[in-house]
C-alpha cells in the first residue's frame, strides 16, 4: 500500500470514529482522491481539504480540521497542522521511506498498476497508415501515443483492442493505379517496394499540374475498384500487401502490434445498412445533390454522408466503423488517436452517432495531437518532402552506436544497446511534451545524454543496475530507513510514491507525457541523490536502505519507460 493510500485509509477511519452517526462520509477511495500535494513543501507533504465535509457534518471546515488533528495519532506522520479548512500532513520520514519502498518491492515490477479496469474494454484506433505510402515521421505520434495508451490501460487491468484503421480507400488509389499503368512496371515496383509506389504518386501530381485529365483517369480507376473490376482490385491488393510488408519492419523496430488491421475498405460492404438506418430515423437530408446530417443546432456544418456523385466519404465509414466496433468488442471507451486537424470531423461523427440514439457515443473520444516537423522543416508526401520513419530510426541507432563507441568502447552487446538507445531517443522526443503541442524533431536534443532525454533516463536506469550488481556482492542486513530522512532521499521518495497516481491521471487524460515527465523527474532526483550521498559506504543497515531506494528507482523507471514504449538497458 503506497503512503497516499495509507493516509487516506487512516483518515477515513478517523472520520468514522469521530462522527460514527454521520451520513454521507466519503470512503477510502474518495478520501484518497481528495488528498492534495501542497504547492510548497513547507506546507506539508499532503493536505486534506475539509470543505466537502462541511455539509454532512454541519460544521465549518476549520473546526473539522481541528477535530481530525486532535484525534490523529498515526506513526506515519511526524505531525499534522490545521491551516484554515485544510489539514496538512508532515510525514514521518523513516516510516514514509519504509512504506514506499516496501510497496514498490511488493509490487514485483508492477508498481503503479491495478485491476480497476477488469471487465472493461478500451478500443484504440491509432497509427492508421496509408496504403501505397511509406511509413513517415508524421505517423510517429499517432503510433506511439496509441501504443503507450494501450500499455497504460493494460497496466490498469483493462482489456484493450489495438486497431490500425488503414487508409485504404479513396480516389488516391485510382491515381496510384493510373501512375503505375503509365510509368511503372511490376519488376520496378517489386524491387523498389513502397518507395517505388511513392515516387509514382509524386510524379502523378507533378504531371497532373500540366495535364488535368489525369485526375479524371485516376477517378475512373478508383471507380473500377469500387465496382470490383478484377485488374483494379488485383493491383490495389498488391499495393496493400507491399505497404503492410514495409510497415511491419517499422512496427517491429518500435515494438508495436495490433489486433486488427480493418481499414476503410473493410467497411465498404457494411455502410448501406447504416445509411438506411440514417434514412429510417429521418436524419438524412438532401443538400445540393448530396445527402447530409444537419448539425446546425450544434453550431456545426452538416456532416456529409453521401456525395452528390453517390460515393461515400470518411465520415460514412467512421460512423459504420464505430457501430461495428461496439457490436464486436462491446467497448466501454473507443479512442481515436488522430491529429488535431480532424477535430471537427470527429465531433460531427460522434454527434451523428448520438442523434442515431446510441448512448455509447459519449464513450468515443478523439485523442488529438500536434504536428511534427524535422529540424524545422514541414513535411508533405504529395510534394515528395518526407522523412521516412524507418530511415529515421535506423539513423538514430547508427548515431547511438557511434556515441557508444566513443563513450563505452568495451560495452558488451553494443548493437543491441544502440538499438535500445536510438529507438528510445526517438520515442522519448515524441512523448516528452503534452500531446497537443507541435514537435520539431532535433538530433542534438534527442540523443543528448544530459538533460531531459531518453538516453539520460535510460542511463540512470543502467546506473542503478550497475550499483545493484555491486551491492549484491555484500550480504546486507535489514534496512535502517532512518538513513533516508535527508531532503534528497525524501524528494525522490515523494516522486516514487506519486507514480501510481500519475499512471491513472495519464489514463484519464490520455496523456503519456505525464509518465515521461514522471520518470524524468525521478531520474533527475536520483542523480542528485547519487552525487550527494555515497550509497555503498557507511553502516551496512544504512547501505541496505540506500540500495533499496536504488532498486525502487530502477523498477519505477523501467516500468515508466515500458509504459511509453521504451526499453531500459541494464548496461550503457
Amino acid at each position: 500500500m503506497d503512503m497516499r493510500t495509507r493516509i487516506a485509509s487512516l483518515l477515513c477511519g478517523a472520520m468514522h470514529t469521530q462522527w460514527p452517526e454521520a451520513d454521507s462520509l466519503p470512503g477510502d477511495a474518495d478520501v484518497r482522491g481528495m488528498l492534495e500535494v501542497p504547492p510548497d513543501e513547507k506546507m506539508g507533504d499532503y493536505a486534506f481539504p475539509c470543505f466537502r465535509l462541511a455539509k454532512a457534518l454541519r460544521m465549518g471546515p476549520p473546526v473539522i480540521a481541528q477535530k481530525l488533528a486532535a484525534a490523529w495519532g498515526a506513526e506515519e506522520t511526524a505531525r499534522v497542522e490545521c491551516v484554515g479548512g485544510y489539514l496538512n500532513f508532515f510525514l514521518n520520514r523513516a516510516s514514509f521511506a519504509r512504506e514506499t519502498l516496501q510497496a514498490v518491492s511488493a509490487a514485483g515490477g508492477r508498481y503503479g498498476g491495478g485491476d480497476e479496469g477488469k471487465g472493461k474494454t478500451v478500443c484504440l484506433d491509432y497509427s492508421s497508415i496509408n496504403i501505397a505510402k511509406r511509413f513517415h515521421i508524421g505517423h510517429l505520434s499517432t503510433t506511439m501515443i496509441g501504443h503507450s495508451l494501450r500499455r497504460i490501460y493494460d497496466f490498469l487491468g483493462y482489456t484493450t483492442v489495438g486497431i490500425n484503421h488503414l487508409g485504404d480507400w479513396g480516389t488516391q488509389f485510382g491515381k496510384m493505379i493510373c501512375a503505375y499503368k503509365k510509368w511503372g512496371s511490376r519488376d520496378e515496383v517489386e524491387e523498389g517496394g513502397v518507395s517505388a509506389l511513392e515516387a509514382l504518386y509524386v510524379r502523378f501530381h507533378k504531371e497532373a499540374e500540366n495535364d488535368p485529365s489525369l485526375e479524371d483517369e485516376g477517378r475512373a480507376w478508383f471507380k473500377r475498384i469500387e465496382e470490383g473490376d478484377q485488374e483494379a482490385l488485383e493491383l490495389f491488393n498488391w499495393f496493400k500487401e507491399l505497404t503492410l510488408k514495409d510497415a511491419a519492419r517499422v512496427y517491429d523496430l518500435l515494438g508495436v502490434s495490433f489486433d486488427s488491421y480493418a481499414g476503410e475498405s473493410f467497411y465498404i460492404d457494411k455502410m448501406e445498412p447504416v445509411i438506411q438506418e440514417l434514412r429510417d430515423k429521418g436524419l438524412l437530408v438532401q443538400s445540393e445533390g448530396a445527402w447530409v446530417v444537419d448539425l446546425s443546432e450544434d453550431n456545426m456544418p452538416p456532416c456529409l454522408v453521401i456525395k452528390k456523385d453517390g460515393t461515400t466519404i470518411y465520415a460514412t465509414r467512421d460512423i459504420t466503423a464505430a457501430i461495428y466496433r461496439q457490436n464486436t468488442y462491446h467497448f466501454d471507451k473507443c479512442l481515436y488517436v488522430v491529429a488535431y486537424q480532424q477535430d471537427l470531423h470527429f465531433r460531427q461523427v460522434f454527434r451523428v452517432l448520438e442523434k442515431m440514439g446510441y448512448p455509447w457515443a459519449k464513450d468515443c473520444v478523439h485523442v488529438s495531437f500536434g504536428m511534427i516537423s524535422f529540424e524545422g522543416q514541414a513535411l508533405s508526401t504529395r510534394k515528395g518532402n518526407t522523412v521516412h520513419l524507418d530511415d529515421l530510426l535506423q539513423e538514430a541507432v547508427e548515431k547511438a552506436r557511434s556515441i557508444i563507441e566513443e563513450k563505452s568502447p568495451n560495452l558488451p552487446n553494443k548493437d543491441e544497446v544502440a538499438r535500445q538507445i536510438g529507438i528510445g531517443a526517438v520515442v522519448y522526443a515524441d512523448l516528452s511534451n503534452n500531446r497537443i503541442k507541435d514537435i520539431d524533431f532535433s538530433w542534438s536534443r534527442a540523443l543528448n545524454f544530459d538533460g531531459e532525454t531518453g538516453p539520460y533516463v535510460q542511463y540512470t536506469h543502467a546506473r542503478c543496475c550497475s550499483l545493484l550488481r555491486k551491492a549484491a556482492e555484500t550480504q546486507l542486513p535489514e534496512a535502517d530507513y532512518s538513513a533516508l530522512t535527508d531532503d534528497e532521499a525524501q524528494a525522490l521518495l515523494l516522486l516514487i510514491s506519486r507514480f501510481p497516481d500519475t499512471v491513472r491521471e495519464a489514463a484519464a487524460k490520455y496523456e503519456p507525457s505525464m509518465i515521461t515527465r514522471a520518470v524524468t523527474d525521478i531520474a533527475q532526483a536520483y542523480n542528485k541523490y547519487y552525487y550527494e550521498h555515497r550509497i555503498l559506504e557507511g553502516e551496512l543497515a544504512a547501505q541496505a536502505a540506500k540500495v533499496a531506494l536504488t532498486a525502487a528507482v530502477r523498477d519505477v523507471i523501467r516500468t515508466g519507460l515500458w509504459l511509453i514504449g521504451i526499453e531500459a538497458p541494464e548496461r550503457m
